[in-house]
């Protein structure tokens, strides 16, 4: 059995092996809009699943920015498998041009899609662990064969034959500090920082009214939340972010593709030209020193130029990054700069795309050393700030055709979206007389804010730059 080199290989005993693989659920991880989109084509594909989401409710993360218009109209948000589940219930489809908040999108979708599974959609069970049955991530011979153990944060355990995982990378922001590092004292000071998209003018207003805001980053999310915070009176606000200038979260103003857009970034820089949200440019986060009720943030840039910034609250809009923590024991080819699959990075390198520019790709790029195991959805995409929701639905339906064995649909990826991209409504302008300026995640991104394009630049019709 052992030896001076190493373990050798051993092939468990059938009585070790339970349930042959085959007849075992796949296991869906995440009640997100991707991972119940997983769930509908497993559905219309006859095969077995269960659907593990961490949170108390389908939907979870979203619920967490249920507050927030998305940009991009019903008619993009709800996968297609999944609209036919729904209509043959007796389902009703919300308006396809209306541009819903994360609290209607979990009412008006996720929520009846979830009703629709049943108990085969486990809320409050956290994944701590994947592995193979009686393998670690050395061991060879037969481990193809092996069901995949999945173990939760309580201790139970359960098989599968295959994993899919649509968990998102909300629960992982980036930090604060500068050069991806967190910066010193950023800990201790935890208690008087949020991530993205607070709700400032409602369940957290208390917290916010009458306090200095810092918000960092220069997204869509940092966007959101400035005119936000810019309704509550007697709020001294500060905008802090690396670049030299704020043209690129402007945008493309009257010349973007999407109207609720461009408003977005034109109200932005109508603030900050008004004074009413002072904006410090060349801020590299390196150190935050506690005072009392606030906070004292210091920067320091790559020439060791220090600016300070005192605060009594912080907004971290910074993005997110991927935790594939879970998965150790797997064996996973992750791309050394992004964390998505090695196949998958040039394909959404941010340096080089935008979410309008991302061709269409599945089940083989999404495919890992490791038979059986796909993350899909926002996860999948690692660091790149690229991914639509509409492109994580492809996914799902691409690595479920895979599963079932029907490779020819697998590989027969696509995406119809029009040319202004996915984001377009017709309705943008009407709706914000009704409602309010459409502002909060991108092109149907569901965690991850993105650069915009430099104001007058040429638009490749992509919703994100």
């Amino acid at each position: 059995m052992s030896g001076c080199c190493g373990p050798t290989a051993v092939e468990l005993e059938p009585s070790h092996q339970a349930a042959h693989p085959g007849d075992l659920p796949v296991v869906v991880i995440g009640a997100g809009p991707v991972g119940l989109a997983t769930a509908a084509h497993l559905t219309e594909r006859g095969l077995g699943f269960v659907v593990l989401e961490a949170g108390e409710q389908a939907g979870a993360s979203v619920a967490q920015w249920g507050h927030v218009r998305v940009f991009s109209p019903w008619k993009y948000d709800i996968d297609a498998a999944a609209r036919r589940l729904l209509e043959a219930d007796g389902w009703s489809e919300p308006d396809p041009e209306w541009l819903p908040t994360g609290a209607e999108l979990i009412d008006d979708y996720l929520a009846p899609l979830a009703e629709l599974f049943g108990d085969r959609v486990r809320t409050g069970a956290k994944v701590s662990a994947i592995s193979r049955l009686g393998y670690d991530r050395v061991r060879t011979a037969g481990r193809e064969r092996a069901p995949f153990l999945i173990r939760l944060a309580d201790g139970s355990e359960l098989h599968a034959r295959a994993v899919i995982d649509a968990s998102g990378s909300y629960a992982t922001p980036n930090v604060l500090g500068a050069s991806g590092l967190p910066a010193h004292g950023e800990a201790g000071a935890a208690e008087l920082v949020d991530h993205a998209l607070p709700d400032v003018l409602g369940a957290a207003r208390d917290r916010y009214a009458g306090k200095h805001v810092l918000v960092v980053g220069a997204g869509h999310s940092a966007a959101t939340t400035l005119l936000a915070l810019a309704q509550l009176e007697d709020t001294p606000i500060t905008w802090a972010i690396r670049a030299g200038n704020a043209a690129r979260a402007y945008g493309g103003g009257a010349a973007d593709a999407l109207p609720a857009r461009g408003a977005l970034g034109t109200r932005l820089h109508a603030h900050v030209e008004s004074g009413r949200i002072r904006l410090v440019t060349g801020f590299f986060t390196h150190s935050i020193e506690r005072d009392g009720a606030q906070a004292r943030v210091i920067s320091r840039d790559p020439s060791g130029h220090e600016q300070t910034i005192a605060a009594e609250r912080i907004v971290a809009a910074t993005g997110y990054r991927p935790d594939h923590a879970i998965a150790s024991e797997l064996r996973l080819d992750l791309d050394p700069i992004l964390g998505s699959t090695r196949a998958l990075a040039p394909l959404i390198d941010p340096n080089a795309h935008s979410c309008g520019t991302v061709p269409p790709h599945g089940a083989d790029e999404l495919a890992h050393p490791e038979p059986g195991y796909y993350a899909v959805g926002v996860k999948s995409y690692g660091r790149a700030p690229t991914f639509l929701l509409a492109t994580g639905y492809e996914q799902a339906r691409s690595v479920v055709a895979a599963l079932a064995g029907d490779w020819e649909a697998a590989r027969d990826v696509r995406l119809d979206l029009p040319e202004t991209g996915v984001c377009s409504s017709n309705l943008a302008e009407a709706q914000e007389q009704r409602v309010g300026l459409a502002t909060g995640v991108s092109g149907g991104l569901l965690a991850t804010p993105l650069p915009l394009a430099t104001a007058g630049a040429s638009r490749s019709g992509g919703c994100c730059g």
